[in-house]
C-alpha cells in the first residue's frame, strides 16, 4: 500500500500555515526543511522556527497538524523541530522576499 499523496502535496498543504508574526506561509519562509511520507501515509515534517524562543512555536506546530488533517487516509502527523541549520532570511523563497519587500 502506498500513500494517496506525495511530499509535494504535503508541502502545498503546509502553505496554508502562516507565521502569525511575519504573515508569510511557513514553506515560503523556509521553515520546512523536509517532509517524509511513509507507505502507510504517516507524515514527518522536519522544520524550524524563526528563533529558538519563538513564543508562537506551539501554535505553528498545531497548525501544521491541523493543515494536514484533511488529507485522504492520512496516518499520524509528527512535527520534528530542529535548530540546525539555524533559520535565516536567506532560506526564504523569492515570493516571500518580494512579499516582505526584501531585495
Amino acid at each position: 500500500m502506498s500513500a494517496l499523496f506525495s511530499k509535494d502535496d504535503v508541502r502545498e498543504g503546509l502553505k496554508t500555515v502562516y507565521d502569525p508574526e511575519i504573515g508569510v506561509n511557513i514553506v515560503d519562509l523556509g521553515l520546512v526543511y523536509d517532509v517524509d511520507v511513509s507507505e502507510t501515509s504517516d507524515v514527518l515534517v522536519t522544520m524550524t522556527l524563526t528563533s529558538l524562543g519563538c513564543p508562537l512555536g506551539p501554535v505553528i506546530v498545531q497548525e501544521v497538524t491541523n493543515a494536514l488533517g484533511d488529507f485522504p487516509s492520512i496516518g499520524s502527523v509528527d512535527v520534528k523541530l530542529v535548530w540546525s541549520p539555524a533559520w535565516s532570511p536567506d532560506l526564504m523563497s523569492e515570493d516571500a522576499k518580494d512579499e516582505l519587500g526584501m531585495w
